[in-house]
C-alpha cells in the first residue's frame, strides 16, 4: 500500500522541486590545485618504517609486495577512537583481462567485450566492511548534531573540503536487519555515495587514503591471477568451499564474513556473500569502446554521471552460483532499491529493498594520496540529483555535516565526558 502513495508523492515533489542547496560536490572536469590533508604525508614521501603496512625488510612469512624502499605487507588497524579493527592485504601490480570470453558458461552480454587493464600495487580489504565497522560511521550522525548544538567544529568554506555527511538513522531498522546485524556480518543497504563517504571518513582520521575499488581493480583482486570463471577454476560445484550463494545458504540467511576459504591473494568472500560496490557506472550493453584496448586503472573507469545504474560485483548469498563468477556484474536500480522508502527526497544514504539488502563494500588503499581532483571523484557527490537530495536534508536539519580529521575521536570523547 505504500507504493501508490509514494509514487504520487514523488510526482508532486519532483514537479515542485526547488533548486538544490549548495554543498560540496565533485567537479570532474574543473582544474584544481593539488592539496593533501594535514593528517599525514603520502606514503611515497615518508620513510618505510613510518608507514602503516610497509616494512623495510621482506617478512619471512605471509604475502608481501616489493616496492621502492621496502615491502608492502598485510596490516591490521583500529578505527581511531574505537577498538574495532580492519585488515588490509597487499596486492601486487599486474594486468587483468576484464570481462569474460563468449564461451564461458553463465556469461551475460554486459561482460564484454573484454579489455585489459594494468593495475598498480594496492592494499585491499581482507574482508568486506562489517557492521562492527559501519556502525561506528553511523554514530557520526549524532556526534555531528551534538557538535552543531555546542558550536564546535564548525564547517565553513575554508574547511568544508574535509567534511562529510553522516548517514541518517534507519527508517525501519528491523527491515534492514531482517537478515542479521551481528558485528561480523557484512554491512549492507548503504548507497554508493554513503560507502564513498565512509572511505573519506576513515581516510581523514587515519591519514591513509582509502576508497572503493574501481571495477577493474575489483576483478583483478577477485581473479587473483586466474583467467577462469572463478578464481579456483570453472567448476561451480567447487564454489561451496569459497562462497555463500543461494544453493548452500541455510535458513538463517546472510552469514558472517570470512567463513569460507580465501582466494590466492588471501581475500575472503570475493565470490558470494554480498555484492560489493565499485566506483564505476554500469552499462547493461557492456564495456563499449573499451573492448580490445589496454588501459590504466583510471583510464578504464566509467565515471558515473547519473544516480544509477552503478556497478556492484561478486554476487551474494541470495543469488545463484553463476552470479558469483569473477566477471559477473549487476547495475544498481534506485527506483527498485528504494521502493519502501517513504522519504522525499529519497534517502541518499540508505536503500530499503532487495537486492540492496545484499549489497556492501570493501576498502582499497593506494601507496600515496592522489591530487584533489581525483579525491573528489572517488569521495564526493557526482551528479545533480544526489546533490539535491543531500542538500535538502542539510537545509531542513535532517542531515548532518561534520569535519573529519585526526582530532575527531578525541573531540567526541570530550563531548561524552561533558
Amino acid at each position: 500500500m505504500r507504493l501508490p502513495l509514494l509514487f504520487c508523492t514523488l510526482v508532486i515533489g519532483l514537479a515542485c522541486r526547488p533548486p538544490a542547496p549548495a554543498i560540496v560536490a565533485a567537479e570532474p572536469d574543473a582544474p584544481v590545485a593539488e592539496a593533501k590533508p594535514a593528517a599525514e604525508k603520502p606514503a611515497s614521501e615518508k620513510p618505510a618504517a613510518e608507514v602503516l603496512g610497509i616494512s623495510k625488510t621482506k617478512p619471512e612469512t605471509g604475502p608481501s609486495v616489493k616496492i621502492d624502499g621496502g615491502y608492502m605487507v598485510p596490516y591490521k588497524a583500529k578505527i581511531p577512537g574505537t577498538d574495532v579493527e580492519y585488515e588490509m592485504i597487499p596486492i601486487p601490480a599486474g594486468t587483468v583481462t576484464v570481462g569474460s570470453p563468449e564461451s564461458e558458461e553463465g556469461r551475460r552480454k554486459d561482460e564484454g567485450p573484454q579489455f585489459q587493464v594494468t593495475v598498480e600495487p594496492i592494499w585491499v580489504g581482507k574482508k568486506e566492511i562489517r557492521w562492527a565497522e559501519y556502525k561506528e560511521f553511523m554514530k557520526m550522525y549524532d556526534a555531528f548534531k551534538r557538535f552543531q548544538s555546542e558550536g564546535m567544529r564548525k564547517v565553513d568554506d575554508k574547511n568544508k573540503i574535509d567534511a562529510i555527511t553522516a548517514p541518517t538513522k534507519l527508517y525501519e531498522p528491523d527491515h534492514t536487519f531482517e537478515h542479521g546485524e551481528r558485528p561480523e556480518q557484512a554491512a549492507v543497504t548503504m548507497t554508493q555515495y554513503a560507502a564513498r563517504q565512509y572511505t573519506k571518513w576513515l581516510s581523514l582520521m587515519t591519514g591513509h587514503f582509502y576508497r572503493l575499488p574501481t571495477e577493474a581493480e575489483w576483478e583483478y583482486a577477485a581473479r587473483a591471477g586466474s583467467t577462469t570463471a572463478y578464481h579456483f577454476g570453472d567448476e561451480p560445484e567447487k564454489l561451496d568451499d569459497f562462497a555463500w550463494h543461494s544453493k548452500n545458504i541455510d535458513e538463517e540467511g546472510q552469514q558472517d564474513v570470512g567463513g569460507k576459504k580465501p582466494n590466492a591473494f588471501g581475500l575472503y568472500d570475493m565470490h558470494g556473500n554480498v555484492w560489493e560496490w565499485t566506483l564505476d557506472a554500469y552499462d547493461p550493453d557492456g564495456y563499449g569502446d573499451r573492448g580490445g584496448k589496454k588501459l590504466t586503472v583510471w583510464e578504464a573507469v566509467d565515471w558515473p554521471t547519473e544516480v544509477y545504474p552503478r556497478t556492484v560485483r561478486g554476487g551474494s548469498w541470495e543469488y545463484r552460483q553463476s552470479r558469483s563468477r569473477s566477471a559477473s556484474r549487476m547495475g544498481s536500480d534506485d527506483d527498485e532499491w528504494r521502493e519502501y522508502d517513504p522519504n522525499l527526497p529519497l534517502s541518499p544514504w540508505w536503500f530499503t529493498s532487495d537486492p540492496a539488502r545484499g549489497v556492501g563494500f570493501r576498502l582499497v588503499r593506494g601507496l600515496s594520496w592522489p591530487d584533489e581532483k581525483l579525491r573528489k571523484k572517488v569521495w564526493e557527490i557526482d551528479c545533480e540529483d544526489i546533490e539535491y537530495d543531500v542538500g535538502d536534508r542539510l537545509t531542513e536539519g535532517r542531515g548532518a555535516l561534520g569535519l573529519v580529521d585526526k582530532d575527531l575521536p578525541a573531540d567526541i570523547k570530550k563531548l561524552d565526558e561533558k
